[in-house]
């Protein structure tokens, strides 16, 4: 807390805040002491309480002056209160004007915990953050970006801007250090190989900085997918490699395309997701499982994942036991069926 209002302190000073306020802060102190002088009976207190609301105009009427030298004393601070106080707002609206554009244009640091970076600015981007603010888990998580772009793109007032390219001190100002995922995107503006290079590079900044996050990376070609895994990144997502997968499966698969985008959509119809074992779950069949999250809960269980990033196995055996460590890949319309 003392560290906050030192802070604030120097901010006020900086802006020359701090002068308007003693300068103001003498006014009221003087013009107190001076009717108190002027008018009979009226204490110091009295005084600054007449000062206060004469110098902001609010005019109470409890108390008038009723000598001469109060009177006139009353008409400069009526004449000084106005131009004071304008100031004084002005310069209030324009710290806060001058905080919302450098927010706007990326140039502040993020303080913000627990959140999500989105790495690159493209027509994908926009995509995602609409997919994590649709998900019911994601709607309210602080989404901090970082992109070389003049100012943010998106009007949420949970996403944060940092401008520039990744690198350390960016990744600095997206408080990495206190992220949980980092979702690392390609650069349009780029050819494939460098825009592959620049992942992967942004990876190994990322892992080396903050391990313990969590780095879901795009790229381009499969062949670099190897450099990634060597950069330690946790998921990786090869576009080309799944649109010619849901490509083939449309043409022998009529309508394919349609349930695949259903199920990894958060916006409309049910969810693909997972979801951890609970106590009761351990122990149990996979096939007792199933049949009691369909008659539940109306969801479908598809497979079991090992632990966060392990194995993943698709319609498991009847007879599998769910371990403490598993999650369940559920397709549901609510996120948390119960």
């Amino acid at each position: 807390m003392k560290r906050i209002l030192q802070q604030l302190l120097l901010f006020l000073q900086r802006e020359n805040v701090i002068n308007l306020l003693a300068v103001i802060l003498v006014i009221v102190l003087g013009s107190g002491a001076l009717i108190s002088v002027f008018e009979p009976g009226l204490s110091f207190a009295s005084g600054v309480w007449w000062s206060i609301v004469t110098l902001t105009t609010v005019g109470y009427g409890d108390i008038s002056p009723s000598t001469t030298g109060g009177r006139i004393l009353a008409v400069l601070i009526m004449f000084f209160g106005i131009g004071l106080l304008g100031m004084l707002s002005a310069s209030l609206a324009t710290l806060l004007i001058r905080k919302r554009m450098k927010e706007d244009r990326g140039m502040h640091a993020s303080t913000v915990d627990n959140h999500i970076i989105i790495c690159e600015w493209n027509h994908r981007t926009r995509a995602v953050i609409k997919e994590l603010r649709a998900d019911s888990q994601t709607s309210n998580v602080p989404l901090v970006l970082i992109a070389d772009i003049e100012e943010k793109p998106i009007d949420d007032n949970n996403l944060f801007f940092v401008r520039g390219t990744v690198n350390e001190e960016t990744l600095e100002k997206a408080n990495l250090q206190k992220a949980r995922t980092v979702v690392v995107l390609g650069d349009d503006s780029v050819e494939t190989t460098a825009r592959d290079a620049k992942v992967v590079l942004s990876t190994l900044t990322i892992e080396s900085m903050n391990p313990n996050a969590y780095t879901v990376v795009e790229l381009v070609d499969k062949a670099n997918e190897q450099h990634c895994l060597r950069a330690n990144a946790d998921e990786i997502i090869v576009g080309s490699e799944l649109s010619s997968h849901l490509i083939a499966s449309a043409a022998s698969d009529h309508g394919i395309s349609k349930v695949i985008s259903e199920l990894l959509s958060s916006r409309y119809g049910n969810e693909l997701y997972s979801m951890p074992v609970s106590q009761e779950m351990i122990g149990s069949k996979f096939i007792d499982i199933f049949i009691s999250m369909k008659t539940q809960s109306n969801a479908i269980v598809l497979g079991v994942q090992k632990g966060n990033t392990g194995e993943f196995i698709s319609n498991p055996d009847v007879d599998y036991l769910l371990s403490q460590e598993d999650s369940l890949l559920v397709i549901s319309r609510d996120r948390d069926p119960s």
